[in-house]
């Protein structure tokens, strides 16, 4: 894929307000999606997503119900994307997650571990004093660089998609807390993100120019 082609793609982007019901998405360009999200960078490498993946029509349209930047793109997208966060319990740097994380999934030697888990008791304790608050406004920055990453494949590949942050939390808490799809004890709902095929011809995008956004410091 070459610059123009790249251009072309991101301009072609936009936030879609509603889907084509009739058209999914495949297989192989879902998972692209979502492992582009699961290979996104984060801060000290702490990794702090999930990604809950519903076409279930019967739960899309109960979360459309109490979703209201999302009434129309959740009942009609192919696939509704629940971008959830880390709790503040599970980056404390004695967690029982960071030491898989650094341990195990990582693979690290434990000196280096050892390390990575200093940072973040330091991190925790100097920057956000501990304030559980600040420590999942911090899981949700992560989140929010992998939602990123996933808009820009999306648009790499032809498919449509929309950013959903209007919904009531706790409505959207309590409707997956019951159908056993989130433990809140380990993590809280970033953010949604609505997937499929445009039903609709938007306008020319419109940004402001190069020259107002970039300066050059040589």
């Amino acid at each position: 894929m070459n610059n123009t082609e790249i251009l072309n793609a991101l301009n072609n982007r936009y936030a879609c307000k509603e889907f084509d019901k009739n058209k999914k998405i495949n297989d192989e360009d879902l998972n692209l999606i979502l492992e582009s999200g699961r290979l996104s960078p984060s801060s000290i490498g702490i990794e702090p997503w999930k990604f809950l993946v519903i076409s279930n029509e019967d739960l899309k349209n109960e979360l459309a119900a109490v979703a209201l930047g999302g009434k129309k793109q959740i009942p009609s997208c192919s696939h509704l994307v629940i971008l959830l966060n880390r709790a503040a319990n599970d980056l404390k740097a004695d967690s029982e997650y960071l030491n898989k994380l650094f341990n195990e999934d990582k693979h690290l030697p434990k000196e280096v571990a050892d390390i990575m888990l200093k940072m973040i008791k330091d991190v925790n304790d100097n920057r956000f004093k501990n304030n559980e608050k600040e420590i999942n406004h911090y899981s949700r920055e992560q989140v929010y660089i992998a939602l990123g990453t996933m808009l820009t494949t999306s648009a790499l590949i032809g498919i449509d998609s929309c950013t959903i942050g209007g919904y009531d939390a706790k409505a959207v808490t309590k409707i997956l807390s019951d159908r056993n799809l989130l433990d809140t004890n380990h993590f809280n709902i970033s953010c949604m993100l609505a997937l499929g095929y445009r039903n609709e011809n938007p306008a020319p995008k419109t940004r402001r120019s190069f020259e107002d956004v970039v300066e050059f410091v040589k």
